[in-house]
């Protein structure tokens, strides 16, 4: 009997030194401690709680195999925990580990069936897999249990986009904007249709929306140019392409961009400059500089046929 208690007092020692470490963002000391804390006998509920701690932090530190681990072992104590299947399939998804999380995200909703987010994520990863109407059927099923889930409306919508019903997809980026108005990202697909259906001032307005929201997603400076080249608006398209790079260093399809709209203007080094960065950043792009009529001012531009034949492009 004392020594249970005396198990019993420095397990919930080491509990404690491990919620103070976590709150202090000592991340690994809290995981040291919630592993000494194991080594202490205690009730079955408790070990699971500790098991989903560590579970949590070791995804908080990127740790996806350790975390999925953790959660293996919850359903060795408990086979029958649909956060514990949840949680291993979330981790066999970023591992990699397709087939497997699809079968876990189904075994956590198989025993829980109102498991709203099992849905959710199982609909993302056969979106990612191409099973289109499969991740439809689960988002929907995510949007009855919760009809205000506006990742849902969003998620759903871009596949819609993607397979070209732009009208169901322009509905559902509406309804997830009427729910939350501030989600950038339903704003930046809501412009994506709205230049599906060829008006680019509301593409525009949509946009920008979007980009006052995040400053930092690459893909609406971008999207924004197009229209601009589109229009043969250069000044314009270059001026929001700087504008990104600033937040982007590392987007080579802005430099790229901006490269197009320099060679238009005539203004070699500049879009030679870009095209270095561009390269510097991704190689492969060298295939679409040799097809890319936008560059034929520089046909003839020594710096740029030394580009060419230094990444392979096997010209025009």
């Amino acid at each position: 009997m004392v020594n249970t208690l005396k198990n019993s007092r420095l397990r919930k020692n080491y509990i404690l030194l491990a919620e103070n470490e976590y709150l202090q963002g000592n991340k690994e000391k809290a995981i040291d401690f919630y592993l000494k804390s194991l080594e202490f006998k205690g009730s079955k509920e408790e070990d699971i709680e500790i098991l989903f701690n560590l579970a949590l932090i070791y995804d908080e530190l990127d740790l996806a195999l350790e975390s999925k681990k953790a959660y293996e072992r919850i359903i060795e104590l408990d086979n029958n925990n649909p956060g514990a299947y949840y949680g291993v399939a979330i981790m066999e998804e970023r591992l990699g580990d397709y087939q497997q999380a699809l079968l876990n995200f189904k075994r956590a909703i198989e025993i829980d069936p109102s498991y709203d987010r099992a849905y959710f994520f199982l609909a993302n990863l056969y979106d990612r897999l191409g099973k289109v109407d499969k991740a439809i059927e689960n988002y929907e099923r995510v949007i009855e249990m919760l009809p205000d889930d506006y990742h849902a409306y969003n998620n759903l919508g871009s596949i819609y986009e993607e397979i070209g019903e732009y009208e169901k997809a322009f509905e559902l980026f509406k309804r997830s904007i009427e729910i939350y108005p501030y989600f950038y990202k339903s704003l930046f697909n809501l412009g994506v249709v709205y230049k599906r259906l060829g008006n680019n001032q509301m593409a525009l307005k949509y946009y920008y929306k979007s980009l006052e929201l995040n400053k930092s997603y690459h893909y609406t400076y971008l999207n924004i140019s197009a229209i601009y080249i589109e229009e043969k608006d250069y000044e314009k398209s270059i001026e929001i392409l700087t504008e990104g790079i600033e937040f982007n260093e590392d987007a080579e399809d802005l430099y790229y961009n901006r490269a197009c709209c320099y060679a238009i203007l005539g203004r070699e080094d500049e879009a030679i400059k870009d095209l270095k960065r561009a390269l510097s950043i991704n190689f492969d792009i060298i295939e679409w500089i040799v097809k890319d009529k936008d560059f034929k001012n520089l046909y003839d531009n020594e710096e740029f046929i030394k580009l060419i034949k230094k990444y392979g492009g096997k010209g025009r």
